[in-house]
């Protein structure tokens, strides 16, 4: 049968770093404030004029490079991001026109910080099905563009940046030995949206901040991510202990610490990267996954679970043989 696997995975943040002690001057907050409540240390911030496709093809080429390929080899590209350039075209057709890419198809999915997993699950379901052979995904965000600075419960949470996969068809044998992606849980409740949303939009005129209420969020990410991991690892016959690694969405250290903690899994199984990115949403964990592989925590084999929660409320999980 055909899988999904990763070729080359690939990131690319942002020159400017901005260290925690940067807020003090801004908001009522501190560095050991920020640390104690989310991990966070620095984030980095895109310099003006600097865009989202900007972040996203830097990363891209980044991927490219590590699978060995290049750009016109790609049949498809998507891009998750909340933060595009402009309301149409997609980040996508900007990226593909960057790399120089004539052929194929390009198109944004919009999931927020789950953003990266729904990209992953629709990138296996176009190789499965025989639409596309080689796809890039990549997730791009700039958020210090929607940050209330005056709201020092979140503006001190995000950050800039991005990463990317290449993904390719390769041929397995249908079971969970398989490299590639092997299993996916897609989940969505729109009944949840006032306590993660952004207060503007096309429709309103406005580009408006993010709004978040931390507790509410914090309870059900750990409840969530815990059953959505679970639920893919069924699928691909799998239990935690067969983890090896875990790459959550790097959103804050007590909720990546709580839902290993849920699933079973020590903290030495898990790649944190939140203590230098901040939360870059749909590019957390494409970052997580390049930082992994350099650090090289993650290796040719190794059962790798993310799982990611954001706005709507959506969230999701991929399980994958590297």
């Amino acid at each position: 049968m055909i899988r999904a696997a990763v070729r080359g995975v690939g990131h690319y943040l942002p020159d400017r770093v901005v260290p925690n002690s940067e807020f003090e001057t801004i908001v009522e907050t501190s560095d050991e404030w920020i640390r104690s409540r989310s991990g966070i240390e620095r984030r980095h911030f895109a310099a003006e004029g600097q865009l989202t496709s900007d972040l996203a093809t830097r990363a891209a080429i980044a991927a490219l490079s590590d699978a060995g390929i290049e750009a016109d080899a790609v049949d498809a590209i998507i891009v998750a991001t909340s933060t595009p350039d402009l309301t149409f075209p997609s980040v996508a057709t900007m990226v593909q026109a960057a790399l120089g890419i004539t052929k194929g198809f390009a198109f944004d999915v919009q999931a927020v910080c789950a953003g990266f997993v729904f990209a992953m699950a629709n990138a296996n379901a176009l190789i499965v099905s025989g639409q596309a052979a080689r796809v890039l995904v990549i997730g791009a965000e700039t958020f210090s563009r929607l940050m209330n600075w005056n709201d020092r419960t979140t503006c001190v949470l995000f950050g800039d940046g991005a990463g990317a996969v290449v993904v390719e068809a390769v041929e397995g044998q249908g079971t969970s030995n398989d490299r590639g992606i092997l299993a996916t849980d897609l989940n969505s409740d729109g009944r949840y949206k006032d306590i993660l949303y952004v207060d503007g939009g096309t429709s309103t005129g406005t580009t408006g901040h993010l709004v978040m209420e931390g507790k509410e969020v914090f309870r059900h990410a750990i409840e969530k991510l815990a059953e959505t991991a679970h639920t893919a690892l069924d699928k691909a016959g799998l239990t935690a202990e067969d983890v090896d690694w875990i790459v959550p969405h790097q959103a804050n250290i007590r909720i990546i610490e709580g839902t290993a903690k849920r699933m079973q899994v020590p903290m030495e199984r898990v790649v944190v990267t939140v203590q230098d990115h901040g939360n870059t949403s749909a590019a957390s964990i494409p970052l997580a996954l390049s930082v992994g592989k350099a650090r090289g925590q993650i290796k040719p084999g190794d059962l790798v679970v993310t799982e990611a929660i954001g706005g709507g409320l959506a969230w999701g999980s991929v399980v994958l043989r590297w």
